[in-house]
């Protein structure tokens, strides 16, 4: 694992100067330094209203979580919603608590719909005016490309960008959902012409979805010491440990989450999370999110929380590390 990914407990943060909460196991991308689990905000907006985000956002803080992660297009996908009720929640809890300098803020561009759709120098830069007004900030810690955009050359995409970053608007770029051609050209570029580089990858990547991510992805990431930052940690919930033949589970992605029940491998892979967590006092989800976080270079699983009840089991991953027999374990399952 590269130094971006790396464990940095004492190294001040460099780009905001908040120093790093201790006893969490900092993690490094690029000059940010989070806590290592990042909370996701896609439920906000969506299953979780103003006032339960507010809920869970200020537990997260208390526990000592210090990194948020959201998208222009959150909740889109809920009645009546057009896109980036998830910042304006976030931006608002931001203006009433005061607490902007102590979060590492990541938002996402180019999935709007639809003139906010794809990586057009002029769709970037319309899109960061708006994440900036939403959120309520002057400048956003690590900005995503959500989906590439092929129509677009990587230079058009990333001299965009470093002109975000020269402007202080963005302190560090990621990449999502991109192939490993792509960001390879797309870091080649930043290295030959001296522009900002992709710091962070966020790819889909989970015990039941590896292949989204290890092989020609990955080794690029590693190779270039880029901290990966995977979503859809928990499957959708799947991983919770909640999913039972014959259960029923009030929740907005059962659907998605109940269909690896069907599938050898997630049958498989509950059943290593049961032992595991058994033998380690531990809730599944924890379990599950301490094995993405031992993967190299994964520096910080992103999990959301639609209430306060639901965060102990995320942010316990701070304090479990598992052992090379109970990895072991978990990735024979998964494979």
């Amino acid at each position: 694992m590269t130094d971006n990914a790396l464990d940095n407990p004492t190294a001040n943060d460099t780009k905001t100067g908040a120093a790093p909460r201790p006893g969490t196991g900092r993690k490094r991308i690029g000059g940010l330094s989070v806590f290592p689990l990042s909370l996701g905000g896609n439920v906000f907006g969506w299953t979780a209203d103003e006032a339960g985000s507010f809920a869970v956002l200020d537990a997260y803080a208390e526990a000592g979580g210090d990194f948020v992660d959201t998208a222009d297009i959150y909740s889109a996908w809920a009645p009546g919603n057009a896109g980036g009720e998830s910042e304006t929640i976030i931006g608002d809890w931001f203006a009433s608590r005061g607490n902007r300098s102590e979060v590492v803020l990541a938002t996402k561009v180019g999935a709007g719909y639809p003139e906010r759709r794809g990586l057009a120098p002029a769709v970037i830069r319309s899109g960061v005016e708006e994440s900036l007004k939403r959120l309520r900030t002057d400048y956003i810690d690590l900005y995503y490309t959500h989906f590439d955009d092929p129509s677009v050359p990587v230079e058009d995409i990333i001299a965009t960008l470093d002109a975000l970053v020269r402007e202080g608007k963005v302190r560090e770029i990621g990449a999502s959902n991109i192939s490993p051609e792509r960001l390879e050209a797309s870091l080649a570029f930043s290295e030959r012409e001296n522009l900002a580089r992709y710091a962070a990858l966020q790819p889909h990547y989970n015990l039941v979805s590896r292949d989204t991510y290890e092989g020609p992805l990955a080794d690029t990431a590693a190779r270039h010491g880029l901290a990966t930052l995977p979503y859809f940690a928990l499957a959708s919930g799947f991983l919770s440990g909640k999913y039972r033949p014959g259960a029923t589970v009030d929740s907005a992605r059962s659907e998605s989450a109940a269909q690896h029940l069907s599938t050898e491998r997630g049958r498989k892979v509950l059943a290593a999370l049961d032992e595991v967590a058994s033998a380690r006092g531990a809730a599944h989800a924890t379990v599950a999110l301490a094995w993405l976080a031992a993967q190299p270079t994964v520096a910080a699983p992103i999990a959301s929380a639609r209430t306060v009840d639901q965060l102990p089991a995320l942010l316990a991953v701070a304090d479990l590390t598992l052992t090379g027999e109970e990895l072991a374990r978990l990735t024979e399952a998964s494979a």
